[in-house]
């Protein structure tokens, strides 16, 4: 299960409250990146670059992001807020209320508000779903299943199938893609 675009669209508009810039920023990285819970968690300010992100994901693999322009606007309005905010862990790009790093729970509680704010089931999504959509968005937008391997970190290409969720439409659509298919 995942977000469809008008969903994630949705998602990102519902967007309010007193953490209105950090949260955006975040559910961006989900939706536009595919970052993992634990990997935006662990992100440091020095992670940052113009364009792109290093992503320290699962057994210590550090990997390069890219980020698309609404997403890398939605990290820089957030960069202004958290040069004024001090916290306990100086490096940490998201903070939470009791000035630490942001928690992977608080992180799951951040996207189930937001989700109801939306209007969507939020026992049906998660973080990692928001990551399951970006990588089904990706893939409908015509980026090819190595891309995306590397995009989402996957040390085998089976993982990432799992992201697939090819409609009949599109399978149709791509029979007729081929120049035999006309052939008489």
């Amino acid at each position: 299960k995942y977000l469809t675009l008008e969903e994630s669209t949705a998602l990102l508009r519902a967007v309010d409250g007193s953490n209105q810039t950090r949260d955006f920023a975040i559910l961006m990285l989900f939706l536009n990146c595919g970052i993992r819970r634990s990997e935006l968690v662990g992100l440091n300010l020095t992670d940052v670059y113009d364009d792109r992100i290093r992503v320290v994901g699962k057994g210590n693999k550090e990997r390069i992001v890219y980020m698309g322009t609404a997403c890398r606007e939605a990290i820089d309005r957030y960069m202004v807020e958290r040069r004024q905010i001090v916290l306990s862990d100086n490096r940490a790009l998201f903070g939470s209320r009791d000035k630490n790093r942001i928690s992977v729970s608080a992180v799951h509680r951040l996207v189930k508000k937001h989700l109801l704010e939306a209007g969507l089931d939020a026992t049906q999504f998660s973080a990692h779903k928001l990551r399951h959509t970006a990588a089904t968005l990706m893939l409908a937008n015509g980026v090819d299943l190595k891309t995306l391997q590397e995009v989402l970190g996957h040390e085998n290409l089976n993982t990432t199938q799992i992201y697939t969720h090819i409609e009949n439409t599109d399978k149709k659509i791509a029979a007729e893609a081929n120049p035999l298919s006309k052939f008489k």
